[in-house]
């Protein structure tokens, strides 16, 4: 299917079913899509991120996966709050640089329009792509203070990689690069390619504990996950946090999208997903009755902690203290990257 058929798709499921959603504002494509003109193939694993933003402030933050007429969709619900200015969606890391490229699917009041015309025109703005670099510079520092030794095995793991992985944002939001999720570590790559700031990926990996990972241990771990990733699916409730990553809508992007990373060689920048995915596959079972792990699925998830060096509590706290240190060091890549790029404008 076009990319194209597939916004049209998503405009009436907004039309017929998220426009009755209490507080509805309006919707917009977000995600790695966007960057895809309408003739494209819609990439096999991928998904279509919708947002919908809300009044209701207790609607927001929701979020789930699911199939209809035949489109994966990714749909988040956004507090109306984070649309209210221009300036506010540009030096906000998470929201502003899906909302720059947002396909508008419905906008009764056309304030989305409007704003979405602003944000373009200030978006790549020096002082812009600074607050945005420095906001996620802060997230790295909140994942790695949540970081709970009560808390359970998975939920620290969960906390570190994403700790890691958001050292990748920091660069990709400094080059207006797609901040994405699962394949950040692939466009952190490319980017830093391009700027000539290759041996920093190596840098990158390490802190994810992936530099030195071999391809038959991700296809091992992956085995794994997919063995992993069925029984989680049936028994993860609805509170659990990614419940909707880790659903059977959810397993072509998790599984195969894994896959076809490790076959065209970014074996290395495919574990973040598969560390992240299997995290979250034995948080669901550790909380669900004990006949509910499969076999050995503890030894395993050991298995891929050991290979990222962060196999116990001990090992996670080092790896966070090794997160913070290079985070000045990110943040001075980021600069540099800004600095080369002349097409940036200084205000």
């Amino acid at each position: 299917m076009k990319i194209g058929q597939v916004r049209e798709t998503a405009r009436r499921w907004v039309v017929e079913e998220a426009s009755s959603i209490p507080g509805f504002v309006g919707a917009y494509t977000a995600g790695s899509t966007n960057w895809l003109p309408d003739d494209t193939e819609m990439p096999g694993p991928s998904d279509l991120d919708v947002v919908v933003a809300v009044t209701d402030r207790g609607l927001a933050g929701g979020r789930r996966k699911f199939v209809h007429d035949g489109v994966l969709f990714d749909v988040s619900l956004l507090g109306a709050d984070a649309l209210r200015s221009p300036e506010q969606v540009m030096g906000d890391s998470q929201v502003g640089p899906s909302f720059r490229t947002a396909h508008i699917l419905l906008d009764p009041s056309g304030h989305l329009s409007s704003l979405l015309e602003a944000v373009r025109r200030g978006f790549s703005k020096r002082r812009w792509i600074q607050a945005r670099c420095d906001r996620a510079g802060e997230r790295v520092l909140r994942h790695l203070k949540s970081i709970d030794r009560q808390a359970s095995f998975p939920d620290q793991v969960l906390a570190c990689l994403f700790a890691a992985g958001v050292t990748t944002h920091v660069l990709l939001l400094a080059g207006l690069r797609n901040p994405t999720v699962r394949r950040r570590y692939e466009a952190a790559r490319e980017l830093l390619g391009d700027y000539g700031r290759m041996e920093f990926h190596e840098t990158l990996l390490g802190l994810l504990g992936a530099k030195h990972i071999r391809r038959d241990q991700a296809e091992r771990h992956l085995e794994v996950l997919r063995e992993i990733f069925d029984a989680a699916g049936r028994v993860a409730g609805p509170r659990l946090p990614f419940v909707g990553d880790i659903s059977e809508s959810a397993r072509p992007a998790a599984i195969d999208g894994s896959r076809e990373m490790i076959k065209c060689g970014l074996h290395r920048e495919a574990m973040f997903w598969i560390a992240v995915t299997h995290s979250c596959c034995q948080k669901a079972l550790t909380e669900s009755p004990a006949d509910a792990m499969p076999k050995g699925g503890a030894d395993r998830y050991r298995e891929l902690t050991y290979d990222l060096g962060i196999w116990r509590p001990e090992e996670v706290r080092r790896r966070s203290e090794e997160i913070e240190r290079m985070l000045p060091c990110v943040r001075a890549q980021a600069e540099a990257i800004v600095k080369a790029n002349e097409e940036i404008p200084e205000s």
